[in-house]
């Protein structure tokens, strides 16, 4: 039999019982709900996967990204991005030929 016993299959299953579920209220609440939708009270309920409901969603996930979307600027335009590159090019050059005059040939 060995130390383990015959348990050597692997770990236990995870099992997550809900202690403070009322289910004939939840029960009661799709009822009524499904009631509501067909008197016409409430929208019809979506079948199927809508990708239109996942956009945005991690945007207001983040609070950094929702501040961005609020001030309505980019973090860098093109002519700063642009600006940098050559400075990088020009310091690269430097620091390999020792002189700030930039020869191509």
């Amino acid at each position: 039999m060995g130390f383990l016993g015959n348990r050597l299959g692997g770990p236990r299953k995870f099992n997550h019982q809900y202690i403070y579920v009322d289910e004939r209220k939840e029960k009661l609440e799709k009822m009524e709900e499904q009631a509501k939708r067909e008197l016409g009270m409430l929208p019809e309920e979506k079948k199927g996967f809508n990708p239109e409901d996942i956009r945005g969603k991690f945007i207001e996930g983040t609070t950094h990204l929702k501040k961005r979307k609020a001030r309505g600027r980019k973090p860098f335009s093109m002519g700063v991005i642009l600006v940098i590159i050559v400075l990088l090019i020009f310091l690269w050059n430097y620091i390999l030929t020792g002189e700030w005059s930039f020869a191509l040939f």
